[in-house]
């Protein structure tokens, strides 16, 4: 072990995805109101074509680049040149690595955070803690039905495939703020875009409740549930590709007031 490694060692530690096995989710789908979405997107993402919001927890046992870890995410549906995808408004973790990984390489807000996931039968449930605050509870019973009958087919068309293998597609901006006074970054921001492969071995649809308390630093309430679509609880193996792209250079300006989602954002204490 040192501080500086050589080729050889940066080369033979390269992989074509982050994996995730045995990977234990819990996810929630939702709408919300319109114009909700539209305060929290920066451009050039543009809301898709429904208010829709998602939300999971997550225990990860075994992973090809850290420690054992659990994860809950908080995503806005969003359009970019005509491609649906997930822009990321929150994303807490357990572990110090994978905090910075999300962060650093992929643009995630991460924040680390105290999670809970625990199946007894038929039910699970869920929370994120920070700061003293549960601010996300979540609860499941696994029937095999969604809260909404007559929502299946938006589900579906997430790309969700309760029979194999499905993908989805993250939105998240990547920006380095500037140490000079004055500059607000070192670089534009970019819009950067990601890929996630699902492969589930257990795969139920459920009928969910989630419970959002306000908390001036995850702030998750913002995002009202106005209709439940419903949920799904999965184990399997995910692999996040190292494939992402760059889509596009954002104003720093414009996109300054977007730029708080990764820190606390309140007065300390002296």
């Amino acid at each position: 072990m040192s501080f500086v490694k050589t080729y050889e060692e940066i080369l033979n530690n390269s992989a074509e995805s982050g994996d995730f096995f045995d990977a234990e989710m819990l996810t929630l789908v939702w709408e919300t109101k319109p114009e909700v979405i539209e305060k929290l997107l920066p451009a050039p993402l543009k809301p898709a074509e429904k208010p829709l919001v998602l939300a999971f927890v997550a225990d990860y046992p075994s992973t090809n680049f850290s420690l054992p870890y659990k994860e809950s995410a908080l995503f806005v549906r969003a359009s970019f040149d005509g491609q649906e995808g997930f822009y990321c408004l929150a994303m807490p973790v357990t572990n110090d690595m994978a905090m910075a990984g999300g962060r650093e390489i992929w643009g995630y807000p991460k924040k680390l955070a105290n999670i809970t996931l625990q199946r007894d039968g038929d039910t699970i449930e869920g929370s994120t803690e920070r700061h003293g605050i549960q601010f996300m509870k979540v609860k499941a019973n696994l029937t095999g039905k969604i809260n909404d009958n007559s929502a299946m087919d938006e589900l579906l068309s997430l790309g969700v495939n309760p029979q194999g293998e499905y993908s989805d597609v993250a939105f998240n901006f990547k920006f380095s703020p500037s140490p000079v006074a004055g500059e607000p970054f070192d670089y534009p921001p970019r819009l950067v875009q990601g890929e996630t492969v699902f492969k589930p071995k257990t795969f139920m649809f459920a009928e969910v409740e989630i419970e959002l308390s306000p908390s001036e630093f995850d702030p998750w309430h913002e995002v009202p549930v106005e209709r439940m679509l419903g949920g799904f609880y999965s184990v399997g193996d995910n692999s996040m590709l190292n494939d992402g792209k760059v889509l596009a250079e954002v104003d720093p300006i414009e996109f300054a007031p977007y730029a708080f989602l990764r820190w606390e954002w309140g007065k300390g204490k002296a």
